[in-house]
């Protein structure tokens, strides 16, 4: 089966890759329309994709990634017009200059070819994966989680048809539709057709991906991210940076995991952030330093476990952990950390700029939320994944880390000296 599905995709990919802007677009108007006027199927699978979850024991914050609803299918449709609006990479000249020999040459951005994307319950990924794959001229093979392959089914299904209509293969974009396990490790080695896997999921699906591929990853999406409240910083502003990190949308990776408090202004700033923390519903893990102040005050807290530090909560949990200083709580990052999203709150220039220089993330903010690491809020359109490697896409990924680029020599009758 997924030898079939190789071979449709790289055909596809081939048409695919010499498209101009405005057909890609026609393609994906298209596909927001559909997703529009087809809602009625895909949001009656994810019903039922959520009461299987729910009878599996899902947790609260899984479930909010995989739910669909009306508003949602809606933003959804209109990221995909948003990609219509962005510039295309493909075809663009990087750099490029007369050689001594006489050769024009030139860099020129071209697509990747075909896009494994193995992810979980994230219905929007389907999309978002597809419209960026055909707006750079791939094709995409996509494994979605058990928990959502019926809303994958139905969506992909809508997406074929706008391809067919718009005289385009049906193999440009695919979903793999059985939660059989044994297919993502021969997805793994599809080398023969996948130019590029990108896994979105939990630990144990990266390292399975960077063990067993022979296809070149590109990991990313576990987002242990911290904020550093120091000396300096305000109160007040600070309270309110922290509440958007962590419960504007408790479920996402760039939401903040860990605080980390500077032990000048701990003594003040630990029970007014209990009052808001109890007032937004969020339970504090302390640890012993921390804990000594934040007992006494309203919101629900206890002793962190060591091991905390090194997870996701995905939920409206948050580490407080008192440093000495900027130097302990950079190599608290570097330890814990997993080079995603990383803050500092202050009112010095001079620790600002220690922190954007030391805390090797894909992003980093001073005075800011970490929710901000996302395609659509950075300009990028909708995202593929948010990498937390270096090779060779950082951060949100958008259309351009889609594309690769190849070497064109013109030359009039021109041969090597």
């Amino acid at each position: 089966m997924l030898e079939q599905m190789g071979i449709a995709a790289k055909a596809a990919s081939y048409k695919l890759a010499l498209l101009s802007s405005r057909e890609k677009n026609r393609v994906l108007e298209k596909i927001a329309d559909y997703l529009e006027a087809q809602s009625e199927a895909i949001l009656l699978a994810n019903e039922q994709d959520l009461l299987e979850a729910r009878r599996n024991g899902l947790s609260d914050a899984m479930l909010d990634r995989l739910a669909l609803n009306p508003a949602r299918l809606s933003s959804i449709a209109n990221d995909v017009r948003q990609v219509c609006k962005l510039a295309d990479p493909v075809g663009q000249v990087i750099d490029g200059g007369l050689l001594d020999s006489g050769l024009r040459i030139e860099r020129r951005r071209v697509p990747l070819g075909v896009i494994g994307v193995i992810y979980e319950a994230r219905p929007n990924v389907t999309v978002d994966v597809a419209s960026l794959c055909l707006k750079t001229g791939n094709a995409a093979i996509l494994r979605g989680g058990k928990e959502t392959w019926r809303t994958n089914a139905a969506t992909v299904k809508v997406i074929q048809q706008a391809l067919e209509e718009c005289g385009l293969p049906a193999g440009a974009v695919q979903a793999i539709e059985s939660p059989d396990r044994a297919l993502v490790n021969e997805m793994l080695r599809m080398d023969k057709y996948i130019d590029m896997l990108i896994p979105r999921g939990g630990a144990g699906l990266h390292k399975l991906c960077r063990e067993q591929s022979t296809i070149p990853v590109i990991t990313g999406g576990i987002g242990v991210c911290h904020i550093l409240v120091d000396d300096s910083a305000e109160i007040a502003p600070a309270l309110k940076v922290i509440v958007n990190a962590k419960t504007q949308r408790p479920s996402t990776c760039n939401t903040v995991e860990t605080l980390l408090v500077h032990k000048g202004i701990a003594q003040t700033f630990l029970p007014a952030l209990s009052k808001q923390m109890a007032e937004s519903g969020v339970t504090l893990h302390a640890d012993e330093q921390a804990l000594a102040l934040l007992q006494n005050g309203p919101a629900k807290v206890e002793a962190v476990k060591a091991e905390q530090y090194d997870d996701e909560f995905l939920s409206l949990d948050l580490n407080v952990k008192i440093v000495a200083d900027l130097d302990d709580a950079i190599a608290h990052i570097r330890q814990h950390g997993t080079q995603h999203s990383d803050a500092i709150l202050t009112r010095t220039l001079g620790n600002a700029n220690r922190f954007v220089n030391e805390v090797d993330s894909s992003a980093v903010y001073v005075n800011a939320s970490t929710r901000f690491t996302d395609g659509g809020q950075f300009g990028l359109g909708a995202e593929v994944a948010v990498s937390t490697q270096k090779l060779h896409a950082r951060g949100p990924m958008g259309l351009e880390a889609l594309t690769t680029y190849k070497w064109v020599g013109f030359g009039d009758d021109t041969i090597r000296a």
